[in-house]
């Protein structure tokens, strides 16, 4: 092996080892990201069979009696108007 083969030898191996440099903060957020997404996603999965049993146990305990609505009331928007000025009014005393 000659001078000109251990150069372009070492310079490849520099250039690659750049590259690993740069790229491997963004593989790990994309990895970081994933696990995220993934505890969320079982987070709510859990949280949604939880809902479903509640409301299986409010069933029998109704006696099968229909409900108005089992889903829960949104503030009208002039509720959400006012509590807005509100905390505007909060802010700017």
């Amino acid at each position: 092996m000659n001078t000109t083969h251990a150069q372009a030898l070492v310079g490849m191996l520099a250039v690659l080892g750049l590259l690993v440099l740069i790229t491997l903060p963004a593989l790990t957020g994309v990895v970081h990201d994933w696990r995220v997404d993934r505890q969320i996603r079982a987070a709510r999965q859990e949280r949604e069979a939880q809902e479903r049993g509640e409301r299986s146990e409010e069933r029998k305990a109704a006696g099968g009696a229909q409900k108005s609505s089992s889903k829960p009331t949104e503030p009208s928007t002039a509720t959400w108007y006012a509590e807005a000025r509100r905390s505007k009014k909060l802010v700017s005393s």
